[in-house]
């Protein structure tokens, strides 16, 4: 077990660095350029490759050491970096991109929701739920990752933590398949870092978000943690892009296109540098992680008691990044 973790600590991090940074001389870094236009928060092209090496370093190490179902959401999260990719390159269109996701998400229950994969499965309303957060997931890491060094951030943090519940639960495989995912963004981190010269693009965000979403449900069906703590875990990401999505459904505003409406982003326009928006970022998810690992030993009202705290916690938040962007307006 201690060579296991050696590779998952190790090796996805150092072939992520080497892939990007072999990547961002290559042709790809200029067919998979991501030029400035009025909804960017960076000033100059950048390659959209980080995601690609991001991948490469931890999807390989998380197929060899974790189980038969988790083999299969590597796989799913393969074949969506292969379409986000094309995203990348050619814009593809939501009727292209989501009817993959839905795929991905609905052979991903399958393999971990049956009842020979978990305690009991899940029945169909569960399932239809449990299938809308995974899609959701998946674009929602696509929306955050607007500005330097966060979806990083939240990758090494975020499935860092799901890595330390399933270690405490003894679930070694889950654990590994997190570790080499988190290690992985180490090495990218090393090169988007603020001021970033490679971007994740599409290829990471989609597959990362997904994976969030389906591990998450794994280790919560298979006892490693309560559901309540990959919630808590990934919360700064999902409580920013879904009040974003409700506010501009509620405006009538078209929320599928591109925009400069999350809350991180009105940040960076009203005067925040990338590096303190990044910064901290990554306090709030360290937070919301250790929070979030306090809820292994809570009863089920307890956890519900922390989930709507930090419900608290970040309309506060909003609200005042809400008041300080109307005030740099004027």
């Amino acid at each position: 077990m201690n060579l296991a973790w050696v590779l998952a600590s190790l090796l996805p991090a150092l072939v992520a660095w080497i892939v990007i940074a072999w990547l961002r001389g290559s042709r790809a870094a200029t067919v998979l350029s991501d030029v400035p236009n009025e909804r960017s928060l960076h000033a100059a092209a950048t390659p959209r490759v980080g995601g690609l090496g991001l991948l490469a370093g931890a999807l390989p190490v998380a197929a060899l050491l974790g189980g038969a179902p988790i083999l299969v959401m590597v796989a799913c999260a393969a074949l969506l970096a292969v379409i986000s990719t094309a995203d990348d390159r050619r814009s593809l269109p939501i009727a292209v991109r989501l009817p993959a996701h839905i795929a991905a998400a609905a052979v991903a229950i399958l393999a971990i929701a049956s009842p020979d994969a978990a305690r009991g499965g899940l029945g169909i309303v569960e399932s239809m739920l449990a299938l809308v957060a995974i899609v959701w997931m998946a674009n929602l890491y696509n929306f955050m990752d607007g500005s330097d060094g966060i979806a990083g951030g939240m990758t090494l943090i975020g499935f860092g933590a799901l890595a330390l519940a399933a270690a405490l639960a003894r679930q070694w495989p889950l654990a590994l398949a997190c570790m080499a995912i988190a290690s992985a963004s180490t090495g990218f981190l090393a090169q988007n870092f603020p001021p970033a010269r490679v971007f994740m693009g599409d290829a990471g965000s989609v597959p990362l978000g997904f994976l969030a979403g389906a591990l998450g449900l794994h280790g919560a069906l298979t006892g490693a943690w309560p559901l309540a703590l990959p919630l808590i875990v990934f919360s700064p990401f999902i409580a920013d892009a879904t009040a974003t999505l409700a506010r501009r459904v509620v405006r009538g505003e078209p929320f599928w296109k591109a925009h400069r409406t999350h809350h991180y982003q009105r940040l960076v326009l009203s005067g925040w540098s990338a590096r303190r928006l990044a910064l901290s970022a990554y306090a709030l998810m360290l937070v919301a992680a250790a929070t979030a690992l306090a809820t292994r030993a809570a009863d089920a009202h307890m956890q519900l008691a922390i989930i709507a705290g930090w419900a608290v916690v970040y309309a506060v938040i909003f609200l005042a990044i809400t008041r300080r962007n109307a005030a740099s307006a004027t």
